[in-house]
């Protein structure tokens, strides 16, 4: 059975102005930023470009073709769209290796690299493993053949939609569309705007998940009932890192909403994605739904980390108040003992040996207590008070 195409896409955010920084890169091997001009050309040369365009088509594009067969289209939006045509079955697998490979181990490192300067990905988003959507695209095939295609693959059939057009079989890694009549650019619109939807609603939830990791370890931080003075400020800096990353993500998530609200225009306006819509047109509105529901949790999150730094800053206070008080009466009193000491001689006093080592027995003497009231300040355990809440589902 002959397959007519095989689609791999992945999305994250970026705009016009990144996607002429990726053209430069890709005509030329360079760039206008502070890199390593050898290692451009290096990254440039692995991605074994044939051929370069730059196209307009409702969002400005760039499409490449390699050497190898595959052609690469990079929306400036950030999604991305890997395609390799006229396959068999059994090579089907094989094919799909071949792509995620190239995106992985050429395309992304070259990316990644071009982008490497400026804000930065937090760490518990850089290293997430992403599984693609892989889309099938037949040309009239028998229901018999996508049966045998799934069996193939993920074994998993989660939805089904047929029309005298084409039929469409999601799988939880793969989709087969099965083209009866439309013509294939068609396909290929609804195959972009799947990818796109996909992978929106995947960093969705990986934001959702890292938002129950954070508050977790916001929770092991506030939940010491008692703390030691000296570790006040290294529980400090944990959340304060924390509060670096939750601000990362929320301008993240604050980017999403303008690339909905721009690709649902679009979709809508295409008069050739009609019939396709009728699977997805509910799905932008449910994104959009999801979205702000996120937006909430990062909102309450970052609430929730700034009470907590305040809660030790406030105890970083407490301590150093006490600590000066300390010193002030230890002070005081080696004050007063000098002044009575003066007030009780009748004579000037005068330099000699036994007075330099009383001297010096004294400051050794107000050194040690310094040192232990220091030491007292630091072991001694200050209650962490915060209101208690029954946890709900998030």
């Amino acid at each position: 059975m002959k397959i007519e195409k095989i689609y791999v896409g992945g999305w994250f955010q970026r705009t016009m102005l990144h996607l002429t920084e990726i053209y430069d890169f890709l005509r030329e091997g360079d760039s206008r930023l502070n890199l390593d001009k050898d290692k451009l050309q290096v990254l440039r040369a692995n991605l074994d470009i044939k051929e370069l365009d730059y196209n307009v088509d409702g969002f400005e594009y760039i499409e490449y073709d390699t050497n190898d067969d595959i052609k690469v289209k990079i929306y400036e939006d950030g999604l991305i769209i890997l395609s390799r045509a006229e396959t068999s079955s059994v090579a089907m697998i094989n094919d799909v290796k071949n792509i995620t490979s190239y995106y992985e181990e050429k395309f992304s490192p070259a990316i990644s690299y071009i982008f490497s300067l400026g804000a930065p990905v937090p760490k518990e988003l850089a290293h997430i493993e992403t599984v693609y959507p892989y889309f099938i695209v037949l040309n009239n095939a028998k229901q018999a053949e996508i049966e045998e295609l799934i069996s193939k693959t993920d074994n998993e059939k989660y939805f089904r939609f047929s029309n005298e057009n084409f039929d469409i079989v999601r799988g939880d890694v793969y989709y087969f569309v099965n083209n009866k009549k439309k013509q294939a650019e068609h396909v290929e619109r609804y195959i972009e705007e799947q990818i796109f939807i996909r992978e929106f609603k995947g960093q969705l939830h990986r934001y959702l998940h890292l938002h129950r990791t954070i508050w977790e370890k916001i929770d092991e931080v506030k939940e010491q009932t008692k703390v030691k003075g000296k570790n006040i400020m290294d529980f400090y800096d944990k959340l304060e890192g924390y509060s670096k990353t939750i601000n990362l993500v929320e301008t993240r998530i604050n980017q999403m909403n303008t690339y909905l609200k721009t690709r649902e225009k679009i979709a809508k306006k295409d008069n050739d994605l009609n019939e396709f819509l009728c699977v997805m047109e509910y799905r932008y509105e449910t994104l959009d739904d999801t979205l702000s529901y996120i937006k909430q949790i990062w909102a309450m999150t970052k609430n929730y980390v700034n009470s907590a730094m305040k809660l030790f800053n406030d105890l970083q206070s407490e301590i150093t108040q006490k600590s000066v008080s300390d010193l002030t009466v230890v002070t005081s009193m080696g004050v007063g003992a000098s002044l009575l000491g003066l007030f009780t001689e009748t004579e000037l006093p005068a330099v000699t040996a036994p007075g330099i080592m009383y001297f010096l027995i004294l400051a050794a003497i107000g050194y040690g207590v310094n040192k232990i009231m220091k030491l007292i300040s630091e072991n001694r355990k200050y209650n962490v008070t915060d209101i208690e809440y029954d946890k709900d589902i998030k």
